[in-house]
């Protein structure tokens, strides 16, 4: 069997772990500190807010304001704006970034890959072919060509001018 690393990860996984709690809560806490926490965009139930260990450029999730491990768990009403946030992304992330696909979804509980799994939350990514390259595969290295400032203030502006 082969493994690949992923240290970059386990920065990531520790600052999950820290006694601020869940970062999603702690992101949807306070609007005036919306650029700080990298939220690009607050809606009635949900929030969009970039990864801040993205795999791409242009990674954004979307989670709910509501402090749910389980999407059935979320109100129907939540649910619904999640999708609806998710559609608004896809058009904006690929009117941005001329993806070549996207990937969209949802890890719940640990065993399923959520490194947060006490929040649900939907990621939204653009996708290029050949972007898990040598640097990612064999170097062990994710290069993203964008800064995190740069990608908030493009998705932030498309998200405002909807």
């Amino acid at each position: 069997m082969d493994y690949l690393w992923t240290p970059w990860r386990s920065t990531y996984m520790k600052a999950k772990q820290t006694s601020l709690g869940c970062i999603f809560c702690a992101a949807a806490a306070d609007p005036a500190d919306d650029e700080r926490n990298l939220v690009v965009f607050r809606a009635a139930r949900n929030f969009v807010i970039l990864n801040r260990y993205p795999y791409t450029s242009g990674h954004l999730m979307i989670a709910p304001y509501e402090h749910v491990s389980r999407l059935n768990g979320a109100d129907p009403e939540t649910a619904l704006e999640m999708i609806s946030l998710a559609r608004r992304a896809e058009r904006y992330i690929e009117a941005i970034y001329l993806p070549d696909g996207l990937n969209l979804g949802m890890n719940l509980g640990e065993a399923a890959g959520a490194g947060i799994e006490q929040h649900i939350h939907m990621h939204v990514l653009p996708r290029w072919k050949g972007d898990a390259n040598f640097m990612t595969t064999v170097g062990e290295t994710r290069i993203v060509p964008e800064s995190l400032d740069e990608t908030y203030l493009k998705l932030r502006e498309k998200f405002a001018s909807a």
